[in-house]
């Protein structure tokens, strides 16, 4: 009966150990995913303000047409798309989004259209 008794106390002890380590691994890797998560989200909100600070450089440049340019950033690389009269305003975008803190690098993929309803 002693014996039982031990053999008892000893699978208790054996599995509340495990509970509690299975516990931790747990908690260890939830604060590991927050970690994670919080320089995304710092990148995140980055690339947006970097975006809006673009945009407002964009709209800001004297001969731009900015009505069907698209800006996205990442990690200071600004992508500008979509289409403009022509090939000064090509120029002036780029050179808008260069020079705007924070940018990197630029790529333009931007297009040359005539005037908006004149295609």
């Amino acid at each position: 009966m002693l014996n039982r008794l031990k053999t008892y106390l000893l699978v208790s002890a054996l599995c509340g150990a495990a509970a509690f380590a299975h516990a931790q691994a747990a908690s260890d890797a939830s604060a590991s995913a927050n970690a994670v998560a919080a320089p995304r989200q710092q990148d995140k909100s980055a690339d947006r303000a970097l975006r809006k600070d673009v945009i407002r450089s964009l709209s800001h440049t004297k001969g731009l047409n900015t009505a069907r340019i698209t800006v996205r950033a990442k990690n200071g690389v600004v992508m500008l798309q979509g289409s403009v009269p022509d090939q000064s305003e090509v120029d002036l975008a780029t050179r808008a989004a260069s020079n705007t803190a924070g940018v990197a690098s630029v790529r333009n993929s931007l297009t040359i259209q005539g005037p908006m309803g004149s295609e």
